[in-house]
């Protein structure tokens, strides 16, 4: 095993004495090309080509001697001393940060980041990583070969944003470019890079918030609003009310990275919540009115939205895959649709009991499990105890228990 292993984060800027003495005495150095040729490198030191950071740890941790790891960045910040201090290596890692890539991208763009979210795209999490681009004003978004501006572009097909693109950061072919989401695929860009993605409406910033990234304590309590705060003044339709709502995203449990669809919006109610938890939200509606009440009801709470006008299930075949989906209107027709996508899960509610049967016995063909329930609500005026309004509904859901979770 190593005797030692030093960590090194390279922002660019002269190497720190604490860095210098530690390369000075290592005999094996691991890193990416440009850290391999730095000057400091000891000529008589093993030289390890970083790919695969846990093929790399494996050779430090058979090595006698004394290691270094050079890496971009704040190698503690979604960089190599997580993978390093795994268990099975067995290494004792001491680490000389750098300027985290990402706050070297905010900083070359002058503006702060404190209220932005901060994700890792490659192959594997880049739709993940998208979503969370269409939820949130501002996205710090570290990429990788095959998940890069061009393809955060192409995905985001539909949302216009801003991006400010960070290339090769702390070199001398460094480069900063502000582009249109649209036109991020119309170019080669260079690894590696960080790609601020700006966009949607913004809310007051005041004197700053209390906690990195998303707020989650914005906004008014609960997880639903009663019906009276959405629909303009319009009466909200019988899928709509607030304990069918609060029912529908107990059901779903959308959350940050998820693409929810809310088929038949109506006034929004249920596609704004659900975007208040953080995930990613395409609201449909084919009535222009409803349309408008959920834009309006999605700037009220300072929330970003997708909504298209269409009927379903046409609309759909161009959407975005779904995590998540709420069928507000439609019937079996538009489940279908919805079920042939393979979102891990959908809630649907019925009027009758032989409508719930019909839905829920397609869901079941499409490889669902099913649970149907049969809310009732009574609304009750407190200062006489008696009974102002009735809402009753079958709630429907389907799991898709083979779909793996990505985490």
């Amino acid at each position: 095993m190593a005797d030692r292993v030093t960590v090194i984060g390279w922002d660019g800027s002269p190497l720190t004495d604490a860095a210098r003495s530690a390369l000075g005495a290592a005999t094996l150095v691991a890193g990416a090309a440009h850290h391999l040729a730095l000057p400091e490198v000891p000529p008589a030191a093993e030289r390890i080509r970083l790919g695969s950071v846990s093929l790399a740890a494996r050779r430090i941790a058979g090595h006698r001697g004394t290691a270094v790891v050079l890496a971009d960045g704040d190698p503690g910040f979604f960089g190599v001393v997580r993978t390093l201090r795994a268990p099975e290596f067995g290494l004792e890692v001491e680490v000389v940060p750098g300027v985290s890539s990402v706050a070297a991208a905010f900083a070359r763009a002058g503006m702060p980041w404190d209220d932005a979210q901060v994700v890792v795209a490659h192959p594997r999490t880049l739709r993940r990583a998208v979503n969370v681009c269409r939820a949130h004003t501002k996205v710090a978004v570290l990429t990788a070969p095959g998940a890069g501006p061009a393809e955060l572009g192409l995905l985001l097909a539909g949302v216009h944003r801003t991006f400010v693109i960070c290339e090769e950061l702390g070199t001398e072919r460094e480069q900063v470019s502000v582009v249109t989401s649209d036109k991020a695929p119309d170019h080669t860009w260079r690894d590696p890079n960080v790609v601020i993605v700006i966009g949607g409406p913004v809310g007051a910033t005041g004197d700053g918030g209390w906690i990195a990234g998303r707020d989650p304590g914005t906004g008014p309590r609960g997880w639903v609003q009663p019906d009276e705060a959405y629909g303009d003044g319009v009466a909200l339709g019988e899928g709509e009310t607030e304990l069918l709502r609060a029912a529908q995203l107990a059901r779903l449990g959308p959350r940050v990275g998820d693409l929810v669809w809310d088929i038949g919006c109506g006034s929004g109610a249920f596609a704004v919540e659900a975007a208040r938890a953080g995930a990613a939200v395409i609201a449909v509606d084919r009535e222009p009115a409803a349309c408008a009440r959920a834009d309006g009801a999605a700037r009220r709470y300072g929330v970003q939205l997708q909504v298209v006008r269409g009927s379903a299930p046409h609309v759909l075949e161009d959407l975005p895959e779904p995590d998540v989906v709420r069928v507000g209107g439609g019937g079996a027709a538009v489940v279908s649709a919805v079920a042939d996508r393979r979102p891990q899960r959908i809630v649907a509610h019925a009027a009758t009991r032989d409508a719930a049967e019909l839905v829920g016995r397609d869901l079941t063909e499409h490889g669902y499990r099913v649970e149907c329930a049969l809310l009732q609500s009574v609304e009750l005026d407190t200062r006489a105890w008696r009974e102002t309004e009735r809402n009753v509904a079958f709630l429907l859901s389907g799991v898709l228990s083979d779909r793996p979770v990505i985490r």
